[in-house]
């Protein structure tokens, strides 16, 4: 789902990652020191640190274990008490805990409603459009529903470490990433295109969905967004960086990157998926912004 929806190409105007908020916010908010940096500690913003095994508890005694708490701030209840009497206690202090551990898949316990434990899905991109971002949704959730009763099977045939470098690559390197996947004829892991990977993929998701009561024609809606963004090879970071190219040569970055950001806001109030998306046309002159040409950080990848 990452590679095929990666929307966040650039920073200070400079073309880093297709989804450039997964590195940049680990490097936000990293409180290591180079000692713990040294000795591997773990981060506050992290992929985790192996397969579950024991459910969302394992995750939230994972957190309080690893990190000590940024706000030691006592709620007032005694949680204990409160479940004897049949009553939901709200473990103010533990939320609060959560709030400053940053898992891509974090999980989370709220009184609200009645009490419930969520996992969010925090590698979600937001946009471009509505329908992108439903589709995006449809494709992760419905791979989810469908894996999820054989997990033990797929945690056996690939590695945490594999999981987590498809992760990485997929968010550096969007389509053009190579992930690992367990399709070899014994079931072992082996290395594909992510488009690739995605169309294998796609009627797994359509399966979860209607499994999960989606109708047919719903889900088969959304998911041929997907199919048609990896067909056509452009999500919203390639848009977003072929456009720049296409304005950059002939404009200086601040103009381009301008411009840029004023199509991408027409098209995506238009709200047509982005792999339908046209490139910026011959413009006429835009105002120079100043000196200077355009930039581009340190290629990560072939271009698009």
């Amino acid at each position: 789902m990452l590679a095929v929806a990666g929307n966040s190409p650039t920073f200070l105007g400079r073309v880093l990652w297709e989804e450039t908020r997964v590195a940049l916010f680990k490097r936000a908010v990293d409180d290591r020191d180079a000692a713990g940096r040294s000795s591997r500690r773990v981060s506050r913003v992290a992929f985790g640190t192996g397969w579950t095994t024991a459910g969302a508890v394992e995750l939230l005694e994972e957190s309080v274990r690893l990190h000590e708490p940024v706000l030691p701030v006592l709620g007032p209840e005694r949680p204990l008490e409160l479940v004897e009497a049949g009553r939901l206690p709200a473990l103010d202090e533990l939320r609060l805990h959560q709030g400053t551990v940053w898992r891509w898949n974090r999980a989370i316990y709220d009184p609200a409603a009645g009490g419930h434990l969520r996992v969010e899905l925090r590698a979600l991109p937001a946009g471009p459009t509505v329908v992108d971002m439903l589709a995006n949704a449809a494709f992760l959730l419905g791979l989810t529903l469908a894996l999820a009763p054989d997990a033990g099977h797929w945690t056996r045939r690939l590695a945490f470490r594999q999981a987590h470098h498809n992760f990485h690559r997929a968010a550096q390197l969007g389509l053009a990433a190579e992930l690992a996947w367990p399709l070899g004829p014994n079931g072992q892991a082996r290395t594909l295109p992510a488009g690739e990977l995605a169309l294998r993929l796609l009627p797994v998701a359509q399966q979860g969905l209607e499994a999960a009561g989606v109708a047919s024609e719903e889900a088969a809606h959304l998911l041929a967004v997907v199919e048609a963004r990896v067909a056509a090879g452009q999500t919203g970071a390639v848009w977003q960086r072929r456009a720049l190219d296409a304005l950059g040569s002939r404009h200086d970055r601040e103009a381009a990157l301008a411009a840029m950001l004023e199509r991408y806001l027409d098209l995506q109030r238009a709200g047509d998926p982005v792999h339908s998306w046209p490139l910026p046309a011959a413009c006429g002159r835009l105002r120079s912004s100043g000196p200077g040409g355009w930039a581009r950080g340190t290629p990560t990848r072939p271009r698009a």
